[in-house]
């Protein structure tokens, strides 16, 4: 075999850059490469981050984080416009003053309780000017030229992570993903249904970090198992709960299915299916689905589940082909779900990559070449050819040997899938396969991620300084 290189050299080497959702470092898992590249085979990593990471990058600094009392403390002046402050390290961070005004957190201007601003954008008068400035070694007191002469204090931890002239911090990126091929088949991501739910032996409070365990997986991994599940549907969706709730769409709640065209989908056949996110066809697709295999007895066979880690095969597509990566990014796809009797859904036509507009990273993957629509609309002549020059090279990608990770699932076993980032699929099968799961919005499970996070891994506060961080760690 030809030496291996990774996708990160490789992307340095003929294009300059990293591919911008994740920073991959080396393994020995290898693409068997079926693409006209000099180079012939890539490598990926499981960039793996130390247990303190996650809160790291979620976390701002403590609010009352304090410039040491002998310190020099930074240098303030203000104009009719703006307030400068001067760093220890020369660094000069300019803040409008409406900017200011408008992010003054007192209680006034900021309900504590609710995390809401009090304060309307029509009473931020146009010329409004800092009259004083006061630096103190936790932050910086203004008082302003309004008629109540309104103070506002803001912490220095506040003022570099807000810095926007210039920014002093990197763009705040999600954390790394660690991406994946067919070798995830010799240690996927699993947890056991008894570390999730509380019982005899299992407190509440170890119950939720067993979810914070789960959920970080599926950030990470984009997909986990869980183990042990009771085969019953009540178990299932009582598990899915501790989640969040569960998303009703025009298949309802909670799905408990079998083969029977109950609703005009293929997932509600035998067929096989090819890897696919779902939902394209809503312009918010569900952030999570979920999947148990309640029963499946012989004579039944078949019915293996596919899974392909999205954002890996982007990786490749965008390392190997830059302009097809470049071309789905942009060209609007639609998409439709009509075959339901009574439903007849028509999406914002988004297109098959979906990046952050301040950070540039990818955050979601679309693509069901079954509910694709009528091409063409908005799209230039040159457009449509390349267009199906880039998803041919798409479809290579995800269907190479390489993308492809399939398990047997067995009752028992659930898998909770990233619909974002992670597609799946099935083969075909024989006999009575009853499945059962649900959806769970994107925003939902991050949030709940995320509320774990914060109550298991931030370090603990007085209540006082508990407060005070509470008030400036939202809203980023």
């Amino acid at each position: 075999m030809t030496s291996i290189t990774s996708v990160t050299a490789l992307a340095r080497q003929s294009l300059g850059r990293v591919p911008r959702f994740a920073r991959i470092t080396p393994s020995a898992t290898v693409l068997r490469s079926r693409y006209a590249t000099p180079v012939r085979s890539l490598q990926t990593g499981l960039a793996r981050r130390s247990p303190s990471s996650t809160a790291a990058a979620t976390s701002l600094p403590p609010a009352t984080e304090s410039v040491p009392e002998k310190a020099v403390l930074p240098e303030i002046q203000s104009d009719e416009h703006k307030v400068s402050i001067r760093w220890q390290d020369g660094r000069v961070s300019k803040f409008h003053n409406k900017y200011l005004f408008d992010h003054c957190r007192c209680a006034k201007c900021f309900h504590a309780a609710t995390k809401q601003r009090l304060k309307q954008l029509s009473e931020i008068p146009s010329d409004i000017q800092a009259t004083s400035v006061t630096p103190s070694p936790t932050g910086v007191t203004i008082t302003w030229s309004t008629p109540d002469a309104h103070t506002s204090t803001f912490p220095w931890s506040f003022l570099q992570s807000a810095s926007y002239d210039p920014p002093l911090k990197p763009l705040k990126k999600s954390e790394d993903k660690i991406l994946w091929n067919s070798s995830i088949a010799k240690s996927p991501p699993i947890v056991e249904y008894a570390s999730l739910v509380p019982s005899a032996t299992v407190t509440e409070a170890q119950a939720e970090r067993g979810v914070l365990r789960w959920l970080t997986k599926v950030h990470d991994f984009g997909f986990c198992f869980v183990s042990g599940v009771p085969t019953t549907p009540e178990d299932t969706e009582a598990l899915i709960r501790r989640i969040g709730n569960i998303r009703e769409t025009h298949y309802g709640g909670f799905w408990d299915f079998t083969a029977d065209l109950k609703h005009g989908d293929m997932a509600y056949t035998n067929e096989p299916l090819p890897a696919h996110t779902d939902n394209t066809y809503f312009t918010d697709p569900s952030g999570l689905q979920i999947f148990h295999l309640l029963s499946h007895p012989p004579p039944g066979k078949g019915g293996a589940s596919l899974l392909v880690d999205a954002f890996y095969a982007a990786s490749i597509l965008e390392a190997l082909h830059p302009t097809a990566y470049a071309t789905l990014s942009r060209l609007a796809v639609p998409t439709h779900a009509s075959g339901s009797k009574g439903t007849l859904l028509r999406p914002l036509a988004q297109p098959v990559f979906k990046h952050d507009a301040v950070t540039g990273e990818l955050v979601q993957v679309r693509w069901n070449n079954e509910d694709r629509g009528v091409l063409g609309k908005g799209w230039r002549a040159e457009d449509v050819e390349a267009w199906y020059d880039a998803a041919a090279k798409w479809e290579e990608a995800v269907k190479s040997a390489d993308a492809e990770y399939w398990v047997q699932l067995r009752p028992g076993t659930m898998v909770v899938i990233d619909n974002w980032r992670v597609m799946h699929g099935r083969s075909t099968f024989t006999g009575e396969r009853r499945m059962c799961g649900a959806y769970v919005g994107h925003d939902d499970w991050r949030s709940r991620l995320e509320t774990l996070r914060r109550e298991f891994e931030d370090k603990p506060r007085e209540e006082g300084a508990r407060q005070e961080h509470e008030i400036w760690s939202v809203g980023w």
